[in-house]
């Protein structure tokens, strides 16, 4: 059975509610929810299978417990792991880097060997820019917890079904 490591860093627990869901909805499996503020920094090689949340700050930030973990997530080696992501942003105050913290992580995580999965669709968002963008769709699950909340439960049973063919094994 896999093991699938969940990473994530939250300051207002949005991201940490999205993780709880996650790891609730993929009934069957065994996901170890890792806040990174307490995590060794080769924690995630333990895991082939992770999936990392994040949510993004000010200009486009990384919350400020994955800033602190980044050099960590510059030494890991993802080659051999299978990667998916979620980022929380605010589309409407932030609309300039909606969830740029997602893409920066996804930048460092492709450079470093990882296959990634759970690509999602743009369309029913509203926001000038993005980093976390490829290919005209998200690198990994969109959501935003302040102007769409009502639609992160139907969104995140969604993304589940497309990445578990990558992540139950």
């Amino acid at each position: 059975m896999s093991k699938i490591g969940l990473f994530y860093a939250s300051s207002t627990g949005n991201t940490e509610s999205i993780a709880k869901k996650i790891k609730e909805k993929m009934s069957g499996v065994q996901v170890d929810i890792i806040d990174v503020s307490q995590c060794s920094n080769d924690a995630m090689d333990e895991y082939d299978f992770i999936i990392i949340g994040a949510s993004t700050w000010g200009g486009g930030d990384l919350q400020d417990d994955w800033d602190t973990y980044f050099p960590n997530l510059e030494k890991t080696d993802f080659s051999t792991k299978t990667v998916a992501l979620f980022g929380l942003g605010d589309q409407e105050e932030y609309n300039e880097n909606f969830l740029d913290a997602m893409g920066t992580i996804y930048e460092q995580v492709v450079k470093n060997g990882a296959k990634v999965v759970g690509s999602w669709p743009t369309d029913g968002y509203e926001f000038d820019e993005s980093t976390a963008i490829i290919d005209g769709e998200f690198v990994g699950l969109a959501l935003d917890e302040d102007n769409q909340e009502e639609l992160s439960d139907e969104r995140v049973t969604r993304w589940i079904e497309q990445i578990s063919p990558y992540f139950i094994k």
